[in-house]
C-alpha cells in the first residue's frame, strides 16, 4: 500500500494549485550577475534564491519529522521540481521525510520532460508512493481518490 501521494501533470493543468509554496523565486531584472562568491541558480527567467528557500522549507520539513502524539502526520510539499532541487539540503530533507515513520507526504512532482530529475524519478519509482497523473479530463474527479489514498495511509 502507498504511504505517500504525489500529483503530477502538465503545468497548464496543475499550475494553478490551491496550495502554493512558491516563495523561493525572485525575479530581478536589474541584477545581471550573482553576488561575489555565489553561484546563480536559474530556471528560465527565474532566479532561485536558495538561502530564502532553505530558510522557509527546511524548518517545515524538519518539523514534519517530529511526531506530536499518536497518528500520522501529513506534510504537503508543492512542489519537488527543478528549482527546488538546486538545494542539496532540501533533497536530503525530502529523503529523510519520505523515510520517517508516521509521516505522509502529499506532494507534487513535474511530468518527465527533458533530462530526468534524479529525486523526482526516485520518488516516482518508490514502492510506497502513489502518483496520480492529473489531466484535463480527470482533474475535477480525482479528489475523492486522492483523499481516500491519504486517509488509507494514515491508518
Amino acid at each position: 500500500m502507498a504511504r505517500h501521494v504525489f500529483l503530477t501533470g502538465p503545468p497548464e493543468i496543475c499550475g494553478n494549485r490551491d496550495v502554493k509554496w512558491r516563495c523561493l523565486i525572485s525575479v530581478d531584472s536589474h541584477r545581471l550577475e550573482p553576488p561575489p562568491g555565489k553561484r546563480e541558480c536559474r530556471v528560465g527567467q527565474y532566479v532561485v534564491d536558495l538561502t530564502s528557500f532553505e530558510q522557509l522549507a527546511l524548518p517545515v520539513l524538519r518539523n514534519a519529522d517530529c511526531s506530536s502524539g499518536p497518528g500520522q502526520r501529513v506534510c504537503v510539499i508543492d512542489e519537488i521540481g527543478k528549482m527546488e532541487l538546486f538545494s542539496q539540503l532540501f533533497i536530503q530533507a525530502v529523503r529523510q521525510t519520505l523515510s520517517t515513520p508516521g509521516t505522509i507526504i502529499l506532494g507534487t512532482i513535474p511530468v518527465p520532460k527533458g533530462k530526468p530529475l534524479a529525486l523526482v524519478e526516485e520518488i516516482r519509482n518508490r514502492k510506497d508512493v502513489k502518483v496520480f497523473n492529473v489531466t484535463k479530463e480527470n482533474r475535477n474527479h480525482l479528489l475523492p481518490d486522492i483523499v481516500t489514498c491519504v486517509q488509507s495511509s494514515r491508518k
